[in-house]
C-alpha cells in the first residue's frame, strides 16, 4: 500500500517556495495490540459516551469541545473559534535558520517525518533545495495534530527528512535527579581505562536490523502457543550479578571477550535466534 501524506503545505525559504507532503517515517504496525473483553464471554467492550448530569449515553453529534478555565467551568469552542487560533505553519514551513544538524542536542528531537515535492512541477525546486542543504538543516515551525512544533529540515538519500522538536521547557533538566550528586566527578583512572578496553572489543558499525523486540517475540510466541492449544514452557533466566569488586569484574569480562575471539564462528543471528527460543509442549 501506498504511503499516505499526514501534510501537505510548502517550504519557504526566504521568497522561495516548494510545495510538499509530509509522511510518517516511522510504522508501529509490528506492536501487538490488545482489546479490552468482558472475562466471562470474552465479548469485546464498547465505551460509551456517558453524561452523569443528564444520565444518558450522548450521541456524536452532541459533543462540543470545551477548555476548563476554572475547576467545573469550561468554555466552548467550535470549529471557527479554533480556525481562528491557525498560525502560517498550518499551510508553509518557513525555515528560518540553518545550522549543523550535529548542533542539534538529541534529547530535542522526537519523531521523524519524510517529505516529499507535492506533484511534479515541484520535484525539480525540491531537488534543488535538497542538495542546497547538504551538510545543514534547516529550523522552522510546523502546525500538526493541534500543535505547532519547532522542526528541523536535512537532506536524506534522494529526499528530505524532517524531525519534530521539542521545547526548551519540555526537557527536563538532569541537575534534578538528586541521585546523580552521589556520582564521583573523577572516577578511579585504572578502573575507566580497563572499562575503555572493554567498551573498545565492542566498538563497530551499528546495523539496527539486527536490533530485535525479544519482548514482542515472546508475545507472539506466547500467543501462537495458546491459539494451538499448547503450552509456552519459559526458560528460567538468569539473576544479574551483583558487582561487589568493579575492578574485578572488568578484568572478567575483558578475559571473556578474549575467549569469546579464540572460539568458533557461532551460528547466525538469525539461526541463533531460532534455536534460543523457549520450548513448548502440549497441554
Amino acid at each position: 500500500m501506498a504511503a499516505r501524506p499526514t501534510w501537505k503545505g510548502h517550504i519557504k525559504i526566504s521568497l522561495v517556495t516548494v510545495p510538499v507532503r509530509v509522511f510518517p517515517a516511522t510504522s508501529t504496525e509490528s506492536v501487538l495490540r490488545f482489546n479490552q473483553l468482558h472475562g466471562e464471554c470474552q465479548t469485546r467492550l464498547q465505551q460509551k459516551r456517558w453524561c452523569p448530569s443528564c444520565d444518558r449515553e450522548i450521541d456524536k453529534t452532541e459533543i462540543v469541545k470545551g477548555y476548563e478555565f476554572e475547576r467545573g467551568r469550561y468554555v466552548v469552542l467550535d470549529e471557527e473559534d479554533i480556525a481562528k487560533a491557525r498560525p502560517e505553519s498550518t499551510r508553509i514551513i518557513n525555515l528560518e535558520r540553518f545550522a549543523d544538524m550535529d548542533s542539534i542536542d538529541p534529547m530535542y528531537v522526537e519523531k521523524p517525518y519524510y517529505l516529499a515535492p507535492d506533484g511534479d512541477v515541484a520535484s525539480s525546486a525540491f531537488g534543488v533545495i535538497r542538495e542546497a542543504l547538504r551538510g545543514k538543516a534547516g529550523i522552522g515551525k510546523l502546525a500538526l495534530s493541534g500543535r505547532e512544533y519547532s522542526v528541523a529540515i536535512q537532506p536524506r538519500e534522494n529526499g528530505l527528512v524532517m524531525f519534530t522538536l521539542r521545547r526548551a521547557n519540555e526537557v527536563r533538566r538532569m541537575s534534578a535527579i538528586e541521585e546523580l550528586d552521589r556520582v564521583p566527578d573523577e572516577p578511579n583512572d585504572a578502573e575507566v581505562s580497563l572499562a575503555r578496553q572493554v567498551i573498545g572489543n565492542f566498538e563497530g558499525e551499528i546495523d539496527f536490523g539486527r536490533f530485535e523486540d525479544q519482548y514482542q517475540a515472546q508475545l507472539r510466541s506466547v500467543i501462537d502457543a495458546k491459539v494451538a492449544g499448547e503450552d509456552f514452557v519459559v526458560q528460567e533466566e538468569e539473576a544479574p550479578t551483583k558487582v561487589v569488586d568493579l575492578m574485578a569484574a572488568l578484568r572478567k569480562s575483558l578475559d571473556s571477550v578474549s575467549a569469546a575471539k579464540k572460539k568458533p564462528a557461532r551460528a547466525s543471528g538469525s539461526a541463533a535466534a531460532k534455536t534460543a527460543r523457549p520450548r513448548r509442549k502440549r497441554a
